[in-house]
């Protein structure tokens, strides 16, 4: 695999001029920025600012598992190479990150140990790992291996019944219908807390889980889980709540004094809100049911972008707001704008309200001006609330996901999932 980031130039299209053909170059950066983080055995690194692999970092299972999605919808489109780098990520969590001793998958392996660290393979010594098993992570293997077998990739079919096998058997709750959140190495110990963010990828991983398989399971479990969080929402000023007990019982007060947690942070995520909406209506087109959720995805959207952008201070969308809209976290991270621009899209076609498509395109021209690394590839992952780069939370650029589903979905037919858009549209991008 490619060790170093290709040189960069500025992109040669005005997007003012020609939008579409802006967020194709897009995409291409990102996918050329994305090929560093594939090692030699398919896990794929964190990669810094410049797209270096960031050796101090281990390879995480969700990283892994968003490039090889990322890979295998761009095999679809026609990409060259894109086939080739989907079936290493795919092969690095088959080989890397599985837990062969006690199923399912580790949330991390590593940083590798170095020369002269004291580390003695002959000792039975191994590199460190994170054996967490978690949700978030099993539900982007769901999704990596779906978007794979609707690809054609060897093994990914197998791969997706191993996995889809391991988050029906230990994180589905049959009485509530959600996802349970995180459990031992083991499986031996089941933490009480659960959370809307992994069943809102688990939403994302079953509705291409049904595109691959054709099961209708997967759908209903999809269908179930987006009705309960649109009543959550309902019933909280659209707001979602993020985080309960092991009753569903919510937690408005969970993780007060961690504003900044990329994962569960306090209070709502108006980037949430944006990809909900978008997902509402991605059920819709799966379940065959149009409109049946396009007022809760609009009031999810409308709430969002209020509570969220932040007009006053150059654009850009904060992180997490309290309950009653107020800024908790102002700082912006570019898989929010990212979100926006693709919940935006969808809405303008399944509603054909022009407002929509007025709104993304003032957030493209936020994107190029201040999200876009225009020298050394990909996009910043955080800005401060002068719109300046500024890694606290999200240091470098660990993966290309939010943005390249985000640069490539308003060229693809809407269905229920990214891999089986692109198939449906063909190799236009070969």
């Amino acid at each position: 695999m490619t060790e170093h980031p290709t040189e960069r130039t500025a992109p040669t299209t005005d997007l003012r001029v020609d939008r579409t053909a802006w967020r194709r170059e897009q995409l291409a950066d990102l996918l050329r920025f994305g090929e560093a983080s594939l090692r030699a055995d398919g896990a794929a690194q964190w990669l810094d600012d410049d797209g270096r692999p960031d050796l101090s970092r281990p390879v995480h299972t969700w990283i892994t598992a968003r490039m090889a999605h990322v890979y295998a919808f761009a095999s679809l489109l026609g990409v060259p190479g894109a086939g080739e780098r989907a079936d290493a990520a795919l092969h690095g969590l088959r080989a890397v990150l599985v837990d062969a001793a006690n199923g399912g998958w580790v949330a991390s392996r590593g940083p590798a140990p170095r020369p002269g660290d004291g580390h003695d393979p002959a000792a039975g010594e191994t590199e460190p790992v994170d054996g967490t098993k978690s949700a978030y992570a099993h539900a982007f293997v769901v999704l990596a291996a779906a978007s794979g077998t609707i690809a054609g990739r060897e093994g990914a079919r197998d791969l997706l019944d191993a996995a889809l096998a391991v988050l029906d058997e230990r994180f589905w709750e049959p009485g509530p219908r959600m996802h349970a959140d995180e459990w031992s190495r083991d499986w031996s110990v089941l933490d009480e807390y659960r959370g809307v963010n992994a069943n809102m990828h688990s939403v994302e991983a079953l509705l291409a889980a049904h595109d691959a398989t054709g099961d209708p399971e997967w759908l209903e479990r999809a269908v179930s889980i987006a009705d309960r969080v649109i009543g959550w929402a309902r019933d909280n000023a659209w707001r979602i709540p993020e985080h309960f007990d092991a009753g569903w019982n919510p937690l408005p007060d969970y993780n007060a004094d961690r504003p900044r947690d990329p994962f569960k942070p306090y209070g709502s995520t108006p980037g949430h809100g944006l990809e909900w909406s978008r997902l509402l209506l991605q059920v819709d087109v799966a379940a065959g049911t149009p409109g049946a959720r396009t007022d809760a995805a609009v009031a999810l959207f409308d709430r969002a972008v209020a509570d969220g952008w932040d007009g006053e201070h150059g654009g850009g969308f904060v992180y997490t707001v309290d309950w009653s809209g107020a800024p908790v976290e102002p700082r912006r991270y570019h898989w929010v704008a990212a979100e926006a621009v693709a919940a935006a899209d969808v809405l303008g076609r399944v509603t054909g309200d022009a407002r929509f498509g007025d709104a993304a395109a003032g957030w493209w021209e936020w994107v190029d001006r201040y999200l876009v690394d225009h020298e050394r590839g990909s996009w910043h992952h955080e800005l401060d609330t002068a719109n300046r780069p500024d890694g606290v939370t999200w240091v470098g650029k660990p993966d290309v996901y939010h943005a390249a589903q985000a640069v490539i979905l308003p060229d693809l037919p809407l269905t229920g999932s990214l891999a089986a858009s692109a198939k449906a549209a063909g190799s236009i991008l070969g």
